[in-house]
């Protein structure tokens, strides 16, 4: 009995399916690798690495990080203390208002002291006008909560007589849920503590 021989055309027919898929994997597998490199390359560039004063090696993107709430610490400060301290008888209400938005209690007991002693109260009587020159603030970003070091410069109008004075502010920073327009750095001033205040001369 003969062996039947198969269809020509079947046989031509399954080599050519069987390369049309080895073709197709090897493409595939080709993209997944293109891929894959590309992909490994992007996070290499992310998580870029750099040393640290200490020696130890800290990733790039924490660095950005740092640099961005540094810059945002220093902007919540120089927002609060000119809201804080920038004040005459016609804005008072209104910038402290503004200032308690960006601490926490601490600075709420520090204006309620304030009121107590008829610090606002002087400055309706006798039409005061007190100013922020300068501020200037230091920064421990290396451990949360941050702590904070402000030196402000202001002076008080008293209307033939200008005194300059120099206040040392310290507390302590912590991150908040950003509140536009009341709290737009998401930062929070905490145990807020007037440190020192002297009278300036021509000399300092």
């Amino acid at each position: 009995m003969k062996t039947p021989y198969k269809n020509i055309y079947a046989v031509l027919k399954t080599n050519r399916f069987i390369v049309i898929a080895v073709l197709a994997f090897s493409f595939l597998s080709s993209g997944i690798a293109v891929w894959s490199v590309f992909s490994i390359n992007n996070k290499a560039l992310n998580n870029a690495f750099a040393v640290n004063t200490d020696g130890s090696v800290i990733p790039l993107k924490w660095v950005a990080q740092k640099e961005n709430l540094k810059v945002e610490a220093l902007a919540h400060l120089d927002l609060f203390h000119s809201y804080f301290y920038n004040i005459d008888a016609s804005n008072y209400e209104k910038n402290l208002e503004k200032a308690l938005w960006l601490g926490n209690s601490s600075v709420d007991n520090l204006y309620r002291q304030k009121k107590a002693d008829g610090v606002y109260n002087r400055l309706l009587q006798y039409s005061l006008v007190q100013k922020v020159i300068n501020i200037e603030s230091q920064l421990d970003l290396q451990s949360n909560p941050y702590t904070f070091q402000s030196r402000t410069i202001f002076e008080i109008n008293r209307g033939t007589v200008v005194d300059r004075y120099e206040m040392i502010s310290t507390g302590n920073l912590i991150v908040v849920d950003r509140n536009f327009p009341k709290n737009t750095h998401g930062l929070l001033i905490t145990n807020y503590f007037e440190k020192s205040l002297k009278k300036l001369t021509n000399e300092n």
